[in-house]
């Protein structure tokens, strides 16, 4: 038995602009789910205009936080989480949150702005346990 206080089946993403680890709370533990990779993003562009200082890869960087806020949508939707914990570098998570659709907004039950993308599981868990 794991030492996380957060229900079963809650839905954790560890992302930067770059990839993200899926994982669901379970038995008090996380269970790695999947990665997520960014998609085709020429095709898809960033939401909005992009500033003209903006490098290519953070034009690139933002695209993946659009396709993260999408998935994470389209994932509510389906029914395949109910609670939400998301924890994302600063500059991710600042280009994801406004993008976030209410559906998914009202699950988050925490958020965190760090970047634990390469952080063994254990070190996730005491993040988020704190």
């Amino acid at each position: 038995m794991g030492t996380l206080n957060f229900p079963e089946e809650t839905f954790v993403v560890i992302a930067t602009g770059e990839q993200a680890k899926t994982f669901y709370v379970r038995s008090g533990s996380l269970e790695h789910d999947g990665d997520w990779a960014p998609g085709n993003l020429a095709d898809e562009g960033p939401s909005g205009k992009s500033p003209p200082e903006r490098s290519a890869k953070d034009s690139m960087e933002a695209t993946f936080s659009k396709q993260i806020a999408e998935r994470l949508y389209a994932h509510s939707h389906q029914g395949a989480y109910e609670r939400l914990i998301l924890v994302a570098d600063p500059t991710t998570m600042g280009e994801i949150r406004p993008l976030l659709h209410q559906e998914v907004s009202d699950k988050i039950v925490l958020e965190q702005a760090k970047t634990l993308i390469n952080s063994p599981v254990e070190d996730i868990e005491k993040s988020i346990s704190q």
